[in-house]
């Protein structure tokens, strides 16, 4: 039996790669204490590399990553997905609207921690702004997300981020969701854990990615729940 799967103390080890604020995980680790307070589940930051590191060797149980990767000597299915956002400060000019588009952000400079999930959002402005033909102009700042956004309010530059972010409530700043921009997110862990906790864990979060996602997303990504 594998380390890890020997779980008489019940305990669970969750990679994360986002807020855990508000949304489909902040739901599910919620509901899943309430039902099973005895088990005790750690929560660890890091980046997709490390985290399916430690999952090939069974130092972690369970990675939320956002993506539909599949990964080598993993298994994976997608769970959920959030709205995109830019973060604006108050007084700037597009605040006052309901909802933003790429074009209108292709000259604005924007900024990510060197910090997770810092390179992956630097990624995908890359590709985004690349798309309107605009060289993006992006600086990586080596804080947290807390002091990003303060950055953000003080007139640094923007930055974007998912769903879940927007249940905070930080001064200065408002979040703007971007027309369209929808980001999966999926479970990873290794089809040789048998740690009970841990499936007990991913029983619940199957179940409640299946009643909650639409037709048309199921439809489109199907083939991710196959590993399930």
């Amino acid at each position: 039996m594998a380390a890890l799967g020997r779980s008489e103390n019940g305990r669970i080890r969750v990679g994360i790669y986002s807020s855990i604020a508000s949304g489909f995980l902040a739901e599910l680790l919620r509901s899943f204490g309430e039902q099973h307070n005895h088990v005790q589940i750690e929560l660890i930051d890091g980046n997709p590399e490390e985290h399916v590191a430690a999952i090939r060797g069974l130092k972690l149980d369970v990675a939320f990553l956002t993506g539909t990767r599949t990964w080598q000597d993993c298994d994976s299915a997608l769970m959920w997905s959030e709205g995109v956002f830019v973060v604006l400060p108050e007084r700037h000019e597009l605040a006052i609207r309901t909802a933003v588009d790429w074009r209108e952000l292709s000259g604005e400079a924007f900024m990510v921690s060197e910090t997770a999930p810092g390179q992956e959002i630097y990624d995908y402005l890359v590709r985004k702004l690349a798309d309107l033909s605009w060289h993006p102009d992006i600086h990586v700042q080596s804080v947290g997300r807390d002091n990003l956004l303060s950055l953000v309010a003080i007139g640094r530059g923007l930055t974007v981020v998912s769903e879940a972010m927007t249940a905070t409530n930080h001064p200065g700043v408002v979040f703007r969701p971007i027309k369209g921009e929808r980001l999966p997110f999926s479970a990873i862990w290794s089809p040789n854990n048998d740690n009970p906790a841990f499936r007990r864990l991913l029983s619940m979060a199957t179940t409640k990615a299946g009643s909650e996602r639409s037709p048309a997303i199921s439809e489109h990504l199907c083939g991710f729940e196959q590993n399930a």
